[in-house]
């Protein structure tokens, strides 16, 4: 075999073996996560995907990244990883604070298998947020006195809700509060007494995505007269207790003596009470006799 021929016989042999590596890395790589999609419910951006489908001695992790506007135009196309989403062992990411305005975003995951990573698997297309699907808001009403109190559990931090009331069987002269979700709960006040208030509401957002509307509730108002009796019970009351004080110590300031002695006779006293008792203690013999009068005689001459 001539040196030539064994020189081509070596760099075949080495292509082939770089061809059976390539071939076997590609054999153990991981495969990309399946089946990614986005689940969007009242600007709640939940990124989901389907489980490692290859063994794996250890757990399967997965690490997310995004890719706005900004990183797309401004920091060359760079990705930013999910803060909350890194090795993570569930198949599903929260993303609704990091997607924060209303641009497109790039989406992708990727798997991992102790130190093998796999490929990246990017969503198609790109989410925006305002492809989310708005739901009916849950809507709590309670008559407060003469007042309603329409409530919300929870809505969309940028969207608004539209509530609309009205008084049973006046439905054409309803009233529209249009209000921020950080301004919840509604308090509409001084109803009349003793009718029914229907309402319903419908969340908003950015005037082009509306929800549809929650069931109508009515309540009526009972009580809203109670709302100023107690005060004005309270307020009487003081009034009429500071007049009869104020009548008794003028009375009792101006009263003339002959008027007063009309009104304030003395009572005599019992006989039982008087002073001038008569009191005679009785002495024996010889204490008579130590009790018998000294007369002192005074000479004129001194």
């Amino acid at each position: 075999m001539t040196p030539r021929r064994t020189v081509s016989l070596l760099v075949v042999m080495m292509m082939m073996m770089m061809v059976l590596l390539d071939f076997t890395n590609c054999v153990q790589m991981l495969p990309a996560p399946s089946r990614v999609f986005m689940e969007s419910v009242s600007m709640r951006h939940v990124l989901r995907w389907r489980p490692l489908q290859a063994p794996c001695t250890t757990t399967a992790l997965y690490s997310v990244q995004f890719q706005g506007e900004f990183e797309l135009l401004v920091l060359n196309g760079s990705w930013v990883d999910a803060p909350d989403c890194q090795l993570i062992a569930h198949t599903h990411c929260d993303l609704t604070f990091d997607l924060g305005s209303d641009s497109d975003y790039n989406l992708r995951v990727r798997a991992q298998c102790g130190s093998q990573p796999s490929p990246w698997t990017r969503l198609s297309p790109p989410f925006n947020r305002r492809d989310t699907v708005l739901t009916a808001p849950e809507m709590a009403v309670t008559a407060v006195g003469g007042a309603l109190q329409v409530s919300f559990p929870e809505l969309p931090l940028t969207a608004v809700v539209n509530v609309t009331v009205w008084k049973r069987g006046d439905r054409l002269q309803a009233a529209v509060y249009t209000l921020p979700a950080e301004r919840t709960p509604l308090h509409v006040p001084d109803l009349q007494d003793g009718a029914a208030y229907c309402v319903r509401a419908q969340t908003v957002l950015d005037t082009d995505l509306h929800s549809s509307t929650t069931d109508t509730q009515c309540v009526s108002i009972t009580g809203g007269g109670a709302a100023w009796k107690k005060p004005t019970t309270v307020t009487l009351t003081v009034i009429i207790t500071a007049g009869l004080l104020f009548a008794v110590f003028w009375s009792v300031v101006h009263c003339r003596p002959q008027v007063c002695q009309t009104y304030f006779q003395k009572e005599p006293l019992p006989h039982s009470l008087h002073p001038d008792w008569d009191l005679h203690i009785p002495m024996s013999p010889e204490e008579a006799e130590l009790c018998e009068p000294v007369h002192v005689m005074v000479d004129p001459a001194r």
